[in-house]
């Protein structure tokens, strides 16, 4: 009988923790915004060039913003994260090969977030930026 309800108090441990956990992400984890917002999205190629799409979108993530903005491409590896990007534009970033990646940055700083989960809100400033090895 002991044994049972030391089992019983466990699992009920364990639900409030992972209720709590829940609660935490709810408060502090990103935050979309619903409705038309005015994005700016700048792609800088392995020569420095700049390319700049002003997207009009409703997407409350940066992929949607990205798939709205005309005459961006871009691609890679679908994964249980999200979509790993390796090419932009045509031009392929492969860290394997030759150490570059693709860096996204938000108002001059790294994103926290792959684009399939990184918020965006009316304003934001969004580069992409090929990074060689360093």
């Amino acid at each position: 009988m002991k044994k049972t309800t030391k089992v019983v108090i466990g699992v009920l441990a364990l639900v409030l923790v992972a209720a709590a956990l829940i609660g935490v992400y709810i408060a502090f984890g990103p935050k979309t915004s619903e409705g038309s917002k005015n994005v700016t999205i700048t792609v800088v190629d392995d020569k420095g060039e700049k390319t700049v799409y002003n997207v009009k979108t409703d997407a409350e993530y940066l992929r949607g913003a990205m798939d709205e903005a005309e005459g961006l491409t871009y691609g890679g590896t679908e994964g249980e994260y999200g979509i790993m990007i390796d090419t932009v534009n045509g031009l392929r970033a492969d860290y394997t090969l030759d150490g570059a990646y693709w860096s996204f940055m938000q108002d001059g700083a790294m994103t926290n977030y792959g684009i399939d989960t990184q918020p965006i809100k009316d304003g934001d400033a969004f580069s992409i930026e090929y990074t060689p090895a360093q």
